[in-house]
């Protein structure tokens, strides 16, 4: 049978594997409960298993058994990230998380699911492998850095040497229609990082603004100039997105207080855009907190880097999808999604690609769906056969090219 036939033998156990995930949700790099149920799919599967030493990752190795390997085998990793979101669940399904708070509304349930479920079907094909595979469990993905943790503590390196290629895949809620496999060679998705801004003022009377030093106003001047400075000193055709989505100050609408806050996140599609981002907006803030005669704290942190994906890479992933599913299953994205994604550290160190599945409900239009990280996101589980056999399929096969290669 192929590995696709027998992805659909197990999408029940796939299925319920998801759905066990979904009710108990966990958030950050401590998912004790997540870590448990990993181990148990794997339990009785012939990899050697690593636990995470800072985070309750899971890396799960599986030596290759086939005659003839070469003398270096190759070695492929695929990554599911498991963590889940500080979302009220509201999406109705039967499964919904018991957890108070917390939902697993980005999806990453069924990437763990399929990544157990592609554990077995490689297990199965294990004296058919000339090299190794890695399987990357990793938590903390949403604000966390669990992969940048994760590589610091070996993954790449965990078959005893450097994996060769690395997959990752990530379903949507909306977007495309349902069961569709999307790809995109070079900039992917975006860079994310995150801009903390205190403005200091001197608080005072609300009838006597003079006497004071309003930092409300400055803050506010402050919002609006940055997307000002944004439409003029940045080409449109390298987009940056910057979002304020905290703005805080006060107690009484009659107080002038002596500081107001907003926190943003920043988005970009160029190192260069990057760059200029984190020199240009300490100097437009501070010149607004200045011209109030302020202060202000500007806190520029960087967080994940662009998510680039190895051409090479892609081409084999996007081969691999249309011999699987057919042509009428793969889209090519013309331009990168404004999301971003710390899978961007595994490709920056190895040659990778990341995949997108649409899990849109069956039916539903993919344009008015609840989109990923809403409380109303729902995926359906009818892709979970695919994207195991995808995971599976792609380390079997370029396996069997790398090892061809060094014979």
């Amino acid at each position: 049978m192929t590995i696709a036939a027998d992805a659909r033998e197990l999408q029940e156990d796939i299925v319920r594997f998801r759905h066990e995930l979904h009710r108990e949700p966990e958030i950050g790099l401590d998912l004790p409960r997540t870590q448990e149920k990993v181990l148990k799919a794997l339990d009785g599967l012939p990899y050697e298993i690593t636990l995470g030493e800072s985070t309750t990752s899971v890396t799960a190795v599986l030596r290759g058994g086939a005659p003839g390997a070469p003398a270096e085998k190759p070695a492929v990793l695929l990554r599911a990230d498991m963590d889940a979101l500080p979302v009220q669940e509201r999406s109705g399904v039967d499964y919904s998380s018991t957890v108070d708070g917390a939902m697993h509304a980005c999806g990453h349930d069924l990437h763990t699911a399929m990544l157990a479920g592609a554990a077995t079907l490689l297990a199965e094909r294990r004296e058919q492998l000339a090299g190794d595979v890695v399987l990357m469990f990793q938590p903390g993905e949403e604000g966390f850095d669990g992969a940048g943790h994760m590589i610091s503590e070996g993954v790449l390196d965990a078959a005893g040497r450097r994996v060769d290629a690395a997959y990752g895949m990530h379903v949507f809620s909306a977007m495309e229609p349902y069961g569709q496999f999307c790809t995109k060679p070079g900039v992917i998705m975006s860079a994310s990082d995150g801009l903390f801004v205190t403005v200091l003022g001197a608080g005072g009377h609300g009838s006597a603004p003079f006497a004071a030093k309003d930092p409300v106003t400055a803050a506010a001047e402050m919002v609006t100039a940055l997307q000002v400075m944004i439409t003029r000193q940045f080409n449109m055709f390298d987009p940056v997105v910057l979002t304020v989505g905290v703005l805080q100050a006060g107690t009484k609408r009659n107080v002038i207080p002596e500081s107001a806050r907003f926190e943003a996140t920043i988005r970009t599609f160029s190192d260069a855009s990057r760059e200029r981002m984190m020199k240009a907006v300490p100097v437009l803030l501070q010149g607004i907190a200045a011209a109030h005669g302020l202060d202000v704290d500007v806190d520029y942190r960087g967080e994940y880097p662009l998510s680039v994906t190895n051409e090479d890479e892609t081409a084999t992933a996007e081969k691999t999808i249309q011999e699987m599913f057919g042509e009428s299953r793969h889209t090519r994205w013309a331009t990168p999604l404004s999301g971003s994604e710390d899978f961007s550290r595994v490709m920056a160190e190895v040659p990778g690609t990341f995949i997108g599945l649409s899990a849109v409900p069956k039916g539903a239009d993919p344009q008015a769906a609840a989109y990923n990280h809403s409380p109303f996101a729902t995926f359906d589980d009818g892709v979970l056969a695919d994207g195991a056999a995808l995971y599976a399929e792609l380390a079997v096969s370029r396996i069997a090219a790398l090892a061809g290669a060094r014979n």
